[in-house]
């Protein structure tokens, strides 16, 4: 499976008036549900694509490192192209879409509202979170991807 993975609203809520919890490596603790729930998709064969627009701030030892310190082992962790004007996540992944095959088992973990706005046979792979929550099993379940609750 390749996931595309966004981190604000998706594995860290966004609620305002909440100052996230940082761990020692100074990056946001994320949520026990969130965890819980990208835990369900991981696999050794799972690779991930950050999204986020965090991207650029880790090299991929570090993500890994931030990954596995909130309890995720990721193998096959990548970042999307870096980009230096700032942009809309619809067209990054609607790039990576144009300079690579369509897989047959992906998703698109993001709250990025933009993203309704890819082509269906693109938006059928996403799984819409709401920033103030962030990724659970229930928002897995509801968008159709079956997750223990």
């Amino acid at each position: 499976m390749l996931i595309f993975l966004d981190i604000d609203g998706v594995m860290v809520s966004g609620a305002s008036w909440k100052t996230p919890e940082l761990l020692e490596d100074g990056f946001p603790m994320f949520t026990k549900k969130a965890t819980q729930a990208l835990q369900s998709l991981l696999s050794p064969e799972t690779r991930v694509i950050l999204s986020t627009s965090h991207r650029d701030r880790f090299t991929i030892a570090q993500w890994q490192e931030i990954f596995e310190k909130r309890g995720l082992r990721i193998e096959k962790l990548e970042t999307l192209a870096p980009v230096s004007m700032p942009s809309k996540r619809k067209d990054e992944i609607l790039e990576w879409f144009n300079l690579h095959p369509v897989p047959d088992n992906f998703l698109i973990i993001d709250d990025d509202r933009s993203l309704f706005g890819l082509p269906s046979y693109l938006k059928d792979h996403l799984v819409m979170t709401s920033s103030l929550v962030g990724l659970t099993p229930e928002s897995l379940n509801e968008w159709g991807y079956e997750v223990p609750v």
